[in-house]
């Protein structure tokens, strides 16, 4: 115990979306380039990445949207030879390439191993440093840089296998994480809490959430300090009369002052105070365990800034 794993692989790194795509491999690049040189990469446990099952992926996604994503996966390859594209069309801000598939796969993979692990023992906590990112991925639709929602496998591999009755979602990501919230809404072992700017992409959230849903919806340009004060209002009562048995963080990076696909105003010790306080809870009712995940995050230098800062309270250094 006390140890914090680091999940990451080379295949997260294969998919891309385009030149000049924000959520690109190089944001991994800046996230290992800092961990590295500010020692933190010492002080984590580096561990092994599987692939995601089909039966791990339909505990959150229908079958067939995972057939979709495959078929369009083997179009593009059988399509290569002849000088085929070399990327398919989701919406206007994503699409998948020859590797999308697995890299989605190995993403899931890695936040399941992190729950096996936390959950036996051999970690206290682990940070995923995974791409795709997961939480606008839908039951039934990729969007929004999202193929498969990893957090909401992540929480049901928890419930399914792990026989949890209560597992908590932590969500700072900058955009709302509809996705996450159309798999597990109305869930009874489930309580999800979020912090979003708001009108903003996805454009929901904001409006009649499940009972299990506690949104946040702030302004464009709120502060750090006024999100600290939100989260301490409404966040902590929440997470502490659900007393949950794990914790679940979406770490999206993108509400950063720096970060220019949001408009919000926090920085990395708004980060690290965010994760301190949900490590508090996680101490006194989660025997400390709690899996992170990577989502948003574009502006690189501030991404691993925030990242670092996020790492640092997770393995208490």
């Amino acid at each position: 115990m006390g140890k914090t794993g680091y999940f990451i692989h080379r295949d997260f790194w294969k998919h891309e979306m385009g030149r000049g795509h924000p959520e690109c491999p190089e944001r991994l690049d800046a996230i290992e380039d800092r961990l590295l040189a500010t020692g933190v990469a010492d002080a984590l446990e580096r561990c092994e990445v599987p692939l995601a099952t089909l039966p791990q992926i339909t505990r959150a996604h229908s079958v067939a949207h995972l057939e979709h994503l495959e078929e369009l996966s083997q179009r593009l390859i059988a399509d290569a030879p002849a000088g085929g594209p070399d990327h398919t069309p989701i919406d206007p801000d994503t699409s998948l390439n020859k590797f999308t598939v697995l890299a989605a796969r190995r993403a899931a993979g890695a936040v399941i191993a992190a729950t096996d692990a936390v959950m036996a023992g051999e970690l206290e906590n682990a940070f995923c440093a995974v791409r795709p990112p997961g939480h606008h991925a839908c039951h039934d639709k990729a969007m929004g840089f999202c193929f498969l929602n990893n957090v909401a496998i992540a929480a049901r591999h928890a419930i399914e296998v792990h026989g949890l009755k209560r597992v908590a979602i932590v969500d700072f990501d900058v955009h709302h994480g509809n996705g996450t919230e159309d798999i597990l809404s109305n869930d009874p072992h489930v309580l999800m809490v979020g912090i979003f700017q708001h009108p903003f992409y996805p454009f929901s959230g904001a409006e009649h959430p499940a009972a299990n849903m506690l949104n946040l919806p702030v302004p464009a340009y709120t502060k750090g300090m006024d999100v600290r004060e939100l989260i301490e209002m409404m966040w902590i009562p929440r997470l502490e009369e659900f007393q949950p048995e794990m914790i679940f963080i979406s770490a999206g990076f993108d509400a950063h002052r720096e970060d220019d696909l949001g408009q919000l105003g926090l920085n990395e010790n708004d980060f690290a105070w965010i994760t301190g306080r949900v490590r508090d809870i996680a101490k006194r009712y989660s025997k400390g365990r709690i899996v992170s995940m990577l989502e948003g995050g574009y502006s690189l230098d501030a991404l691993a800034r925030s990242v670092e800062a996020h790492v640092r309270v997770l393995a208490d250094l």
